[in-house]
């Protein structure tokens, strides 16, 4: 029987490299629509290169997917100018 040495130090499990990425996103999103909607993309795309499911990534690609399309619909109706008073 040979003596194997007990196994060393453990390192922190792998971490989801779009994770931050996809929270920004999300968050701009929300504020900004075509930044949030680039920046939730970016962080979609390297989470599944890494293999990980990121929804907070696809979430806001879809707010700000929806969000961006709404704002357009508003602004070339001009049902802005409404609420604007103007």
């Amino acid at each position: 029987m040979t003596y194997q040495p007990p196994p060393g130090p453990v390192g922190p499990p792998p971490q989801d490299p779009g994770r931050t990425l996809g929270i920004v996103g999300l968050i701009l999103a929300i504020f900004c629509n075509l930044i949030g909607l680039i920046i939730s993309i970016i962080a979609y795309t390297r989470s599944k290169n890494a293999g990980y499911k990121n929804n907070i990534a696809m979430a806001g690609i879809i707010v700000g997917a929806v969000l961006l399309v709404l704002s357009l619909i508003l602004n070339f109706t001009g049902a802005l100018r409404g609420i604007m008073g103007r």
